[in-house]
């Protein structure tokens, strides 16, 4: 992709309107330009978002995480559908696992929500985590504002589901949904593993046929067991919901939740103090991976951190010293 867009000048102001126009092609461009490690496209990136950023801001975001097999893809397919029946325009950033040893990701979410794919109102971007901590995408948040300088009035961001992508998708959204299986023996798991303290509503997917009585019980038992943790926030009593993706049951009263939590973070001046909060930590993220790059980019400065890697390996020198060490670098 990078080749395409190498082949012509890039014209950032041209792109910035074709992005406010709503068409998708661009979109995809330019989240495709942000994306890019290239630095002079880093750099156009940062111009480009820039531009973009009165248009921002306007969208509700919504982190959707839970174990692999819980549902994401057909929950946000029907969560999708719903929405854009309803004059909504939604955009999905699904952040697909990407193999540690060859780079590569599976990219499958288009084919798992082919119907959603296949919707004018509606623009989905797989991306590869790329080894990024928590498995959101390095470039989400950028992608995020471009999808809402397009016109996008709501983002569903789907994390990968493991390690610590729960924190990751709390610093970036409004609002986080945790979703669950019934009957899977472990529904306490999630607490703790600080899952539960994160999440703003629980679901509990596949509550159908079957699997209802358990489904029911499950929910039974967060109920219970929210009732012992801190809540989030205190105007806001985390609710336990049961639906069916595939079914379609229960999604109306899902956003029904979505929505009474944004009115009430409003209400009570959270919901933007919360998106203050975030641009801080993008920024210190961001300043992070600014030293890192630069710790990459200079073939001196990396002989000297792999000459200081090898010394802490061989207990030559301490950790600590080693930090202070490739701190200096950076000076």
């Amino acid at each position: 992709m990078a080749a395409t867009m190498t082949a012509r000048p890039l014209d950032i102001a041209t792109l910035a309107g074709e992005v406010r126009a709503g068409n998708r092609a661009a979109l995809a461009r330019a989240i495709t330009l942000i994306e890019s490690r290239r630095a002079d496209h880093q750099t156009e990136a940062r111009k480009l978002v820039q531009a973009l950023l009165p248009l921002t801001g306007q969208a509700l975001r919504v982190g959707i995480t839970g174990s692999p097999g819980v549902g994401k893809s057909t929950t946000i397919e029907a969560l999708g559908m719903f929405l854009v029946e309803r004059g909504h325009k939604v955009a999905v950033l699904a952040v697909d696992p990407t193999s540690a040893r060859s780079g590569g990701s599976i990219l499958g979410d288009k084919t798992r929500m082919a119907q959603l794919s296949s919707t004018d109102a509606a623009f989905i971007r797989p991306s590869p985590a790329a080894g990024t901590l928590g498995g959101v995408a390095a470039k989400t948040r950028e992608a995020m504002l471009l999808c809402e300088a397009a016109g996008f009035d709501v983002v569903l961001v789907e994390t990968v589901g493991i390690g610590q992508s729960e924190t990751a998708v709390c610093d970036m959204t409004d609002f986080f949904l945790a979703l669950m299986l019934p009957g899977a023996g472990d529904e306490l798991q999630g607490i703790k593993k600080g899952l539960v303290e994160l999440a703003d509503m629980i679901a509990i997917n596949k509550a159908d046929g079957d699997n209802l009585k358990r489904a029911n019980l499950a929910a039974a038992e967060y109920r219970g067991a929210l009732h012992i943790l801190t809540p989030r926030s205190a105007h806001w009593q985390v609710p336990v919901v049961t639906y069916s993706a595939l079914a379609g049951l229960g999604i109306a009263e899902l956003w029904q939740q979505v929505v009474a939590h944004r009115d009430a973070m409003q209400a009570c001046g959270e919901f933007a103090a919360r998106r203050r909060e975030q641009q801080v930590k993008w920024m210190w993220t961001m300043l992070e991976d600014r030293w890192k790059a630069q710790l990459r980019a200079d073939p001196a400065i990396r002989a000297k951190v792999r000459s200081t890697e090898q010394a802490v390996a061989e207990g030559q020198i301490t950790p600590a010293l080693g930090a202070d060490q490739i701190a200096g670098l950076l000076t």
